[in-house]
């Protein structure tokens, strides 16, 4: 297998197991390097194991239904992979304030759908980021911590 096919398979298990309906924070440890960047713009950066999970534990307790998926064919390029997804859940959890334009109180029952562009940079066989532009917006105001105008 080639380098690309290679690093598309250790992305396609990340979406997966860790953004997948399931959520397996045990996928972490065997393909996320130890020091990970993972940057989106509805959140402070998270970097390294200990960091990512919790705040997959945490997103995931609030949206119990959380779930991402792809879109399109994941495209390759030396050691960096780009996927398109989309995805959501509904907010029926504990109280929520790892958004960096505010909080949630418990069970606010709304519910985001939103979509994005993610760059994972691979080496050898792991993760070391994942940085992705995402419609914030969209999410932000479903949520109602936003107004449109």
């Amino acid at each position: 297998m080639s380098r690309d096919t290679d690093n598309k398979a250790v992305v396609v298990r990340w979406f997966t197991e860790f953004w997948g309906k399931q959520g397996n924070l045990a996928v972490v440890d065997e393909i996320a390097a130890p020091d990970m960047l993972l940057k989106y713009s509805l959140h402070e950066p998270r970097r390294g194991h200990d960091d990512i999970k919790a705040f997959m534990t945490g997103f995931r307790s609030a949206f119990p239904d959380l779930e991402f998926w792809g879109t399109a064919d994941l495209i390759a390029e030396g050691n960096y992979v780009v996927g398109q997804w989309e995805g959501g859940g509904t907010h029926t959890g504990p109280a929520f304030d790892d958004f960096l334009v505010g909080a949630l109180p418990a069970a606010t029952g709304r519910r985001m759908h939103f979509t994005g562009t993610t760059v994972l940079k691979v080496l050898d066989g792991r993760i070391v980021q994942e940085i992705g532009l995402d419609d914030g917006v969209t999410a932000l105001t479903q949520l109602g911590l936003i107004k449109a105008a």
